[in-house]
């Protein structure tokens, strides 16, 4: 574009980042990611370097930060508080070391500290005769709000230093990475105790600058309460802790869990016989730390440059290790002399640099909300979203997991969206930016049928998930025949995921019934080399076994049955009392819920579940085949359960892994004793049973007061104990 173009894209480019910076820093509510912003800043730059004349008191670059909110008094700073330039990767971080060195040759004998970059609030702290007087936000680096009184429920902020050992400051809990105490963990010197060391003494005018923020538990924590009473979540950690501490009233600062993280000296004012200023970084760590102040226990410190650079890379995988959310790692010249001395570029210090990572969360557009149907018949919403970067990868959908998030967060197509993908995780929508609405937005409704077979959608009350319970839907009938031909259903042998897929998509395979009619040239179109046992084995064999195992399975009890059809809630524990109660499907067809509700186990949900499967036409249209082909059992088949016993009038549940029951063992084990086994937790329910990863149903149990137990005191039970 000519200079006229230019000029005018770049002053619009300052209005965009003034927008941003106090979105950020003084509203606490960025609509965009840092890395958006980052990415405008160095368009920015790059464009002042080419054009050094444009540039203004006024421009972006020449300010650390945004103005203070005038809520709080202002405070003048003793020093500029500035930010950092950026590296966006191991070249840039190169790049950096080789203009300062060419600046000054002692920068190779330097040495450099590498330190975690904190994404939380930067405060600047002051303390009088080791008294803490005075705290500050950052503001626009020449000037802060005075947030004192807030600063004081931060329990990490020491009010008076140093701290003497049994104070309580090293009980805060803040952990770092791995299990390492705060106070003990900071990479320093041998001679150095794991220690408070108390000959450590403050000068007589002390600032520090430090960053606030939320552990990243700690803030799961904070959103879990909120939702459970009602009240609105927040989106991530740093908004949180930022706008935690502009809260007029302090209580609700102390309501937070904030934290606290200390790494530079701002001001030092020496009357007395104090010790003197530490000019290493290094050494200011181990000062600090001395003081009492929480430090880092990640910075370590490197002789050279390629070492400091290694280490800082590997940070990008890692940084799931540490406790709160960080965007990069910081690598500064050790010698705080020799860094000073290297002056600015711009408001930015030579003497550090910011090794940024690649982004994990970002905005973008919610083109719209589409659905589709598992295996299991839930329904799932999926974001469609304007194609954007996050961590290396193009991501185009994201999760939205399930109906009632989607409400809860107001997520409506159209919004600006916050999308995060953390590792390898799946990206999934955080929430709306909301005051980036144009108005055009609604809000989000549910499905009411399904979108792969038309048919009406099931919500379960007391459930997240909406279902699809049409047995013949085309999203599910994969899920829907294996589970029929499984060994606890129709135990039908043979009938593997491969062939059932190929039987389904040649279209001999429309619902679980035309499995029966099924002949030896279908099966044979759809066995593989890799179905056979062996190479030698002829298709031909596979086909007869399969044959035979499917004549079999017409002779399977109506408890197997019940199971097959794949009822929601019905599993073969439920399945075996119901065939007791209605000893033919067409009685259990004709059962009201009523009814249903009183075989054992059998609650409104899955009676309404149940009466529901047999009222659509789809259904009945199966069970129909399923007469024609023979496959109507009338009689249960089933053992009747011992009337007497230990466990005798006792009902149990039993969910997750047992360490020596399998499921069947545990249900014959019960029965043997006189119990009996039902699928779901209820008021009736005596005892859960519960091993490694139990499901919801332990939460079930919980809230109705059922006793929870394990496998070693259910054999104590069955003897009588």
């Amino acid at each position: 574009m000519d200079d006229k173009t230019l000029q005018q894209h770049y002053e619009e480019l300052k209005q965009q980042i003034h927008f941003h910076n106090h979105r950020y820093h003084v509203l606490d509510a960025p609509v965009i990611s840092d890395l958006e912003y980052d990415k405008l800043v160095v368009e920015l730059r790059q464009i002042e370097t080419e054009h050094p004349d444009w540039v203004t008191p006024d421009s972006p670059s020449q300010r650390a930060g945004a103005e203070p909110s005038e809520k709080f008094e202002k405070v003048r700073h003793p020093r500029p508080i500035l930010s950092l330039a950026n590296a966006f990767g191991a070249e840039d971080a190169r790049l950096w070391y080789e203009r300062v060195r060419k600046l000054d040759d002692r920068v190779e004998k330097a040495g450099f500290v590498v330190e975690p970059k904190i994404d939380g609030l930067s405060v600047v702290l002051h303390y009088r005769d080791g008294v803490f007087v005075q705290g500050a936000t950052r503001g626009d680096g020449e000037i802060g709000e005075d947030i004192t009184a807030n600063l004081r429920t931060v329990r990490a902020i020491p009010l008076k230093i140093p701290v003497e050992q049994g104070s309580g400051h090293q009980e805060s809990g803040i952990k770092g990475m791995g299990n390492l105490p705060l106070f003990t963990a900071v990479q320093t010197p041998s001679n150095l105790t794991d220690r408070l060391i108390p000959n450590y003494l403050p000068p007589d005018y002390l600032v520090v600058r430090g960053e606030i923020f939320i552990p990243i538990k700690d803030f799961d924590k904070l959103n879990k309460r909120l939702e459970e009473n009602g009240e609105k979540t927040y989106l991530n950690p740093r908004n949180t802790a930022a706008g935690s501490l502009r809260q007029l009233d302090p209580a609700v600062t102390a309501a937070r869990p904030l934290t606290l993280l200390v790494y530079q000296i701002v001001h030092w004012e020496n009357n007395s016989q104090s010790p003197q200023e530490p000019r290493s970084q290094w050494k200011l760590l181990e000062y600090l730390k001395g003081l009492g102040f929480p430090v880092t226990d990640v910075a370590q410190r490197f002789d050279d440059i390629e070492s400091a650079i290694a280490f800082t890379v590997t940070w990008d995988k890692r940084r799931d290790e540490l406790s709160y959310e960080a965007d990069g790692m910081v690598i500064k010249i050790d010698d705080l002399n020799l860094a000073a001395e290297l002056g600015f570029v711009g408001k930015d210090p030579r003497g550090a640099i910011a090794f940024k990572f690649p982004a994990r969360e970002v905005t973008t557009k919610l083109l719209g909300i589409e659905v589709e149907v598992g295996r299991t018949g839930v329904l799932t919403p999926k974001a469609v979203l304007e194609p954007v970067e996050i961590n290396g990868v193009i991501v185009r959908n994201a999760t939205l997991h399930n109906f009632d998030y989607i409400a809860e967060k107001d997520i409506r197509p159209g919004d600006r969206v916050l999308v995060k993908r953390a590792g390898e995780v799946i990206p999934y929508v955080i929430g709306p930016v909301v005051d980036l609405r144009t108005g055009a937005e609604t809000p989000y409704a549910p499905p009411s049928t399904c979108p792969a077979c038309g048919q009406p959608v099931e919500h379960f009350e007391g459930e997240v998930a909406w279902y699809c319970v049409n047995a013949a839907c085309p999203a599910q009938l994969v899920r829907n025949v294996e589970h029929f031909v499984s060994k606890g259903a129709m135990d039908i042998t043979g009938l593997g995921f491969k062939i059932v897929e190929k039987l389904i998509e040649s279209g001999l395979v429309k619902d679980v019934a035309d499995i029966y009619r099924l002949k030896r040239e279908d099966i044979l179109e759809a066995v593989t080399k890799k179905d056979r046992k062996t190479e030698k084995e002829p298709p031909g064999k596979i086909a007869n076994n399969m044959l035979a195992a499917i004549e079999t399975s017409r002779r399977q009890p109506l408890n197997r049955l019940v199971t097959a059809l794949g009822i929601h809630g019905v599993g073969e524990v439920s399945a075996a009392d119901l065939s007791r109660h209605f000893p033919s499907l067409d009685l259990l067809r004709a059962a009201s819920a009523d009814q249903l509700q009183m075989v054992d186990g059998v609650g409104p949900n899955i009676a309404g579940a149940i009466v529901d499967w047999f009222n659509r036409p789809q259904n009945l249209a199966v069970l129909e085949k399923l007469k024609v082909a023979g496959v109507w059992p009338v009689s249960v088949g089933t053992s009747p359960m011992p009337s007497t016993g230990p466990l005798s009038g006792l009902t149990f549940v039993v969910t997750g892994t047992l360490p020596t029951f399998s499921r069947d063992g545990v249900k014959e084990f019960i029965e043997r004793h006189g119990g009996r086994v039902t699928d779901s937790v209820s008021k009736n329910t005596s005892y859960l049973v519960v091993g490694e990863s139990p499901g919801s149903k332990l939460q079930k149990a919980q809230e109705l007061d059922v006793k929870v137990i394990g496998e070693e005191k259910l054999r104590k039970l069955a003897a009588g104990d």
